[in-house]
């Protein structure tokens, strides 16, 4: 037993010891995580962006991009993109590839900087090229949209591949929308329906939906209405119109479903508030129909 508790009062010993023999600004990083997300402690926003802004004063890339982060979203400080930018340049002058994703996100959207495509895909390639997953993505979208360079769309393929390769959910179904409609590869729909799957795995409604349309419709996949309704109804329930309508079409006709036009009525309405102009239309033509006695 005193064995036991001597080894365990060593090993405790070696753990505080690496903890604390660490630089002072990732201990600092390190607590305004736990304040962040409210481990060991209460989770506090104005407790992390204290301890963050110790770190990053003292150059800790990670704490800087953290900072940075609050700023963006308005946890612990009053939302300011400006201040977002200073850090995330910060950060990413220091080859942080988060952060240079994030400044050239901010240059995508205006957010704290002056709209600059160019200077997006500067700080996107820096990051995309230390395999950082959402700059591959974003740089991906450039290179499609043509925005900051020449458009590209084998470029945006394999950059989407890039991402989608790490599991990225949204770069899995771009590429997979890329092989549905033969950009910057050969077009194939069973190359399409393997990607999109992935991303519909994921949670992805645009991917959902997508795969439910490939269903539907039989590309890519032996049409299957049950399946159909599957992606249409996941989709659906995450507040996707297009999905909404779809699956009240699918009620309507009694394709994968048994029919119900109550239900298929309640699916064209949720659409409809969403402002979708297909739902709205198939519903006018339902309150014009006759009623039946």
């Amino acid at each position: 037993m005193k064995k036991i508790v001597k080894y365990t009062f060593i090993v405790v010993v070696l753990f505080l010891v690496s903890i604390f023999a660490r630089p002072i600004g990732e201990i600092q990083n390190n607590v305004g995580l736990f304040y962040y997300k409210g481990t060991l402690v209460s989770q506090n926003f104005e407790k992390a962006v204290y301890w963050y802004r110790k770190a990053a004063n003292r150059g800790h890339s990670v704490a800087q991009n953290n900072l940075g982060m609050c700023y963006v979203n308005g946890e612990g400080v009053t939302q300011d993109f400006k201040d977002a930018v200073k850090w995330f340049r910060l950060a990413a002058a220091q080859g942080l590839a988060e952060a240079q994703c994030n400044l050239g996100v901010c240059y995508v959207e205006g957010g704290g900087v002056t709209q600059d495509f160019k200077e997006a895909a500067k700080w996107l390639r820096l990051a995309a090229d230390q395999g950082d997953s959402l700059a591959q993505y974003n740089l991906a979208l450039r290179y499609h949209s043509g925005e900051g360079m020449t458009q590209d769309s084998k470029e945006a393929v394999k950059w989407f591949r890039l991402a989608a390769a790490q599991g990225l959910a949204i770069a899995q179904r771009n590429l997979g929308l890329c092989y549905v409609k033969g950009e910057g590869v050969t077009q194939d729909f069973k190359e399409a329906a393997k990607w999109l799957r992935l991303a519909a795995d994921q949670g992805d409604s645009l991917a959902q939906h997508s795969l439910g349309k490939c269903y539907y419709n039989g590309i890519g996949v032996t049409q299957d209405f049950i399946e159909a309704v599957k992606w249409f109804r996941l989709a659906a329930d995450q507040g996707h119109a297009d999905a909404q309508t779809n699956l009240g079409i699918c009620y309507a006709k009694g394709e994968g479903v048994t029919q119900d036009f109550t239900e298929a009525v309640r699916w064209f309405g949720l659409a409809a508030d969403q402002g979708h102009t297909e739902a709205k239309k198939i519903l006018a033509s339902l309150k014009s129909v006759p009623q039946t006695p």
